[in-house]
């Protein structure tokens, strides 16, 4: 994970950095700079719009007894967009940009959904050593505690 991790804070940015030199190739740097305010000024206005929208969406699912699972996923993708689309950049305003866009982020929600329960199942069916299966952490073995008195010698007689 943390090799990912690595791998994502420096790549993601070179990569960033390449796109922006090839589009300065392409456009002036003026106008690669216009680029990247206009889609992070334009992407702060969609995810707070969506935001907004799935602010009163999970009131609404609250307030009626639902559980709110669906839009808390769609709440964390929103947020994730609005990151990205601030974030100067062009490869992560795409990303930002579909995550705004509600059919992407359904397909993306289910995805989540099913590895989130695989999660979950494989977590209930943990495997200990030669393939036994490790009990529940909230078991509870009955036991009692017998006291000896050491002066007793008949206690040590009968062991």
């Amino acid at each position: 994970m943390l090799l990912k991790l690595m791998l994502l804070f420096t790549l993601v940015p070179m990569v960033e950095l390449y796109l922006l030199w090839e589009i300065k190739e392409v456009i002036t740097w003026e106008w690669t700079i216009v680029l990247v305010l206009f889609t992070g000024f334009v992407g702060a206005l969609l995810a707070k719009k969506q935001g907004l929208r799935w602010r009163h969406r999970l009131h609404a699912e609250l307030t009626s007894g639902q559980v709110p699972t669906t839009s808390l996923l769609d709440g964390l993708m929103i947020f994730v967009a609005g990151a990205l689309l601030i974030t100067p950049g062009v490869l992560t305003d795409v990303v930002g940009f579909f995550l705004l866009v509600p059919p992407i982020r359904s397909r993306l929600r289910e995805r989540i959904k099913v590895r989130l329960m695989r999660g979950v199942q494989a977590g209930f069916n943990r495997q200990g050593p030669q393939g036994q299966s490790t009990p529940p952490r909230d078991v509870i073995i009955e036991s009692h505690i017998i006291e000896r008195d050491p002066e007793d010698e008949t206690a040590d007689k009968d062991a």
